[in-house]
Formats: C-alpha cells, sequence, structure tokens
C-alpha cells in the first residue's frame, strides 16, 4: 500500500469513526449511495464521497431477479489489476443486493478512475480470504467493527479483469 496522503491522514480517522458508528449503519446506507451517484453524475465520474481517503470504484451487477444492470457505488482495495471489495452493508444484518448477483452471474464490469473494465468476481474463503481480510482492516479497519456488528460472515470478492 502507498503512503497516505495529508487528506487522509488528517480526514480518515474522523470518517473512520463515523462510518463505524451504529447510528451511520442506519442512515448510511440510505444517504451515501444516492449521494456518490449523484456527484458521479454532476462530476463527470472524477468524483465520489470517499475517494479522497479510500479508494472507490463503481460495481455493474445484473440483478439475480430483474436481470437488469445494477450500479453500486463501492469501498475497494486495488491489487494486481484488480481489486477487492467487502459485501459489509455498513454492518447491518442482510448482505447487499450486488454480493447475491455477483454469486449469480459473476460477470460484471467495474468503473474506475474514468475506465471501465468487464472483471469476473470470485467469492473467497477460507485462508485466502483470512489473508485478505488482514489488508482489508490495514486499509480500512471499520470492515471489522462492520463484521463485529454483523450476524453473517461480510462476503470479500475479487474482481478480476476479463480478458
Amino acid at each position: 500500500m502507498s503512503a497516505p496522503t495529508p487528506v487522509q491522514r488528517v480526514f480518515r480517522p474522523l470518517f473512520q469513526s463515523i462510518s463505524g458508528s451504529a447510528w451511520f449503519a442506519k442512515v448510511g446506507p440510505k444517504v451515501v449511495p444516492p449521494l456518490d451517484r449523484g456527484l458521479h453524475r454532476i462530476t463527470g465520474g472524477r468524483m465520489m464521497l470517499a475517494q479522497a481517503l479510500i479508494p472507490t470504484l463503481y460495481l455493474t451487477t445484473t440483478g439475480a431477479k430483474s436481470g437488469q444492470p445494477r450500479v453500486t457505488p463501492l469501498l475497494c482495495m486495488p491489487e494486481d489489476g484488480g481489486w477487492i471489495v467487502v459485501g459489509s452493508n455498513f454492518g447491518q444484518d442482510k448482505h447487499p443486493a450486488w454480493t447475491g448477483n455477483l454469486l449469480k452471474q459473476p460477470r460484471a464490469s467495474v468503473e474506475f478512475r474514468k475506465r471501465t473494465y468487464d472483471v469476473t468476481g470470485v467469492l473467497l474463503e477460507g485462508a485466502e480470504r483470512e489473508e485478505t481480510w488482514t489488508r482489508l482492516n490495514a486499509l480500512w479497519p471499520v470492515f471489522r467493527r462492520y463484521q463485529s456488528r454483523a450476524e453473517r460472515d461480510l462476503r470479500v470478492f475479487r474482481l478480476t479483469p476479463s480478458g
């Protein structure tokens, strides 16, 4: 991982405290994704709320029931030309819909830094998940708080560019 920027050093602790709180788990899912989508649209893909603090992407999956494209802004951990994403759902008890979509149809697309990639999503399990989980929490320790609050294992996926 690269060294944190001055903005990250100043604001990360504050945003980690807020985003890891129980009240934010109730408010965040209703507020953050719509704000991110609006900001993304208004700025032509140049901005999302958290991107100054942690890498972010847009994941487009195929709806498991509807078959329609579903776009979700997510925090991510870039690695080896792909990305790791977590189905945290802000620590709520239900898995976010995008994880079920990806399990049913692993082919998806990612928009990252204004470029779009076709990807295949793979659910990480066992030792591979544990090793990745450790690195994710070094990047964004809030995931650990989400896991402690949720009555489920948070799903961790590797998104690998296709072709």
